[in-house]
């Protein structure tokens, strides 16, 4: 497992968008549609291969057959950060190697991009929703060589949760990664990032 990227929800694209270019002083730029789920994005692109997505439902399209990813049918409140979302090269066998239940392989396209995520049946992902979406890129270039430089790079990321410990022990076989934190207390997000004004904190 690798981190790929961190989304930050609204009730609307709109509300997610302010959300990130108030706290980090940068404009994002375009994103697309999803199908299965019917949500929208823009994008930011961060240094060191990752970006950093805003999402919500999309109005102009119908409620989906099933669940919306990240759990947006249930989001509610000011925007925020609610996921940090990690790659892997084969996620069935991940999947299969986890003691908990991170979803089943849905498969996705947007333009030339392919990938497949695993999503609960509920929408809903284990330790409150703050266990990392698995995806497993299956085109040749990855978005974030795709978005302009923002100047931006992630400095820390840290994960809140009662059972932080846990979450973290679960994890520690299959992600190594010196950004991430996790820390004891209510489910949160919280992303220290460092843009062209200074290190900005992401909520």
């Amino acid at each position: 497992m690798e981190l790929d990227h961190i989304a930050v929800s609204g009730e609307t694209l709109e509300e997610a968008t302010e959300a990130v270019e108030a706290a980090l002083g940068v404009a994002m730029g375009p994103g697309g549609q999803h199908d299965v789920f019917n949500t929208h994005n823009r994008l930011l692109g961060l240094e060191d291969g990752l970006y950093l997505e805003a999402i919500a439902a999309d109005p102009a399209r119908p409620a989906p057959e099933r669940p919306r990813w990240f759990d947006l049918d249930n989001f509610s409140g000011p925007a925020r950060l609610t996921n940090w979302i990690c790659r892997c090269d084969d996620l069935d066998v991940l999947l299969a190697a986890l003691p908990v239940d991170a979803g089943a392989p849905v498969s996705l396209t947007r333009g030339d991009l392919r990938w497949r995520m695993a999503v609960p049946a509920t929408g809903r992902l284990p330790f409150d929703n703050l266990f990392p979406p698995l995806i497993q890129w299956q085109c040749d270039v990855h978005p974030a060589s795709l978005l302009p430089a923002s100047g931006c790079r992630l400095h820390r990321l840290v994960v809140s949760h009662p059972d932080a410990s846990a979450l973290r022990d679960l994890l520690a076989l299959h992600l190594a990664d010196a950004r991430l934190a996790f820390e004891p207390g209510d489910p949160a997000l919280s992303a220290e990032v460092d843009t062209p004004h200074g290190r900005r904190i992401l909520r």
